[in-house]
């Protein structure tokens, strides 16, 4: 999907190298817009959750029975899952997202930079899921409801066309939930809400008339989650996996971090 995903972006950039190349058009000023579009989570295959058994604050243990067996022998699956049955994860969607953005360029000749701040909402789900050998599951989901950036961008201009690469920082509202069917152990979930990182990516954009102009976009999207954090408690005995080596319970995490996102969207401005 990723491939897919750059070379429909690549079409776009390419298209309007057919027009002429005579400088026609003024790309200076200040630009309201909008943008609409689709955005994935980029696969993170092989993530895990990760076992802090003795409240150390190093998440790299393994949870182990009265026998010594690992507890999560079954494994781990990306996904939501509302089986004990490993392997039994559904596939996490992507979600339509739109904003606004509101920016200013500056023209040297050929060449075009500028400065553009925007704010969109989107809902893009990323999960986990590990199986215990109880048997039970334990699933980590997170939302990223919206994101805002502040970004540079440059590019060349040809005619009535500018392509143009961007990057810049973003700050993104994650949503985070907890799920799981065991019910001999109670779990108290922690979290924060923001994100931060950064956003690359390019695009074609087309002036239509003196004032409005529209184009396609990719972007991509890295905020560096401070993953929730679970811990199981009793009032499970003491012989429970979760509290053989404290009896105050164990934390447990995704094994990733990082939330990387994939957005294709079509802008629309107004010039003033």
């Amino acid at each position: 999907m990723k491939r897919i995903l750059c070379a429909a972006t690549a079409l776009a950039l390419l298209g309007g190298f057919g027009a002429a190349h005579a400088q026609t058009t003024d790309w200076s000023g200040l630009y309201l817009g909008a943008h609409a579009g689709y955005s994935m989570q980029e696969d993170a295959d092989g993530e895990t959750v990760r076992f802090d058994t003795n409240l150390d604050g190093t998440s790299n243990d393994t949870v182990r029975t009265t026998t010594g067996a690992n507890a999560f022998s079954p494994g781990f699956c990306k996904g939501v899952s509302f089986s004990a049955v490993p392997g039994s994860c559904s596939e996490d969607d992507g979600g339509f997202e739109f904003g606004a953005r509101l920016g200013y360029d500056w023209q040297f000749g050929a060449f075009v930079v500028g400065v553009v701040g925007e704010a969109s909402r989107t809902r893009v789900k990323d999960s986990v899921t590990a199986f215990s050998t109880t048997p039970a599951f334990y699933t980590f989901t997170r939302k990223l409801d919206s994101v805002i950036a502040l970004r540079l961008r440059g590019g060349y201009a040809f005619g009535d066309n500018l392509v143009y690469a961007t990057g810049g920082a973003a700050r993104g509202e994650v949503e985070h939930s907890f799920f799981t069917n065991n019910t001999a152990n109670t779990f108290r979930q922690s979290d924060s809400d923001d994100a931060n990182g950064y956003q690359v990516g390019g695009g074609f954009e087309r002036q239509l008339t003196s004032d409005v102009t529209m184009g396609l976009e990719y972007l991509y999207t890295s905020l560096e989650d401070d993953s929730t954090v679970v811990r199981s408690m009793g009032p499970a005995p003491a012989t429970n996996p979760f509290l053989l080596v404290n009896p105050a319970g164990t934390d447990f995490r995704r094994s990733e971090e990082d939330l990387n996102v994939h957005s294709v969207r079509v802008t629309a401005s107004y010039r003033f």
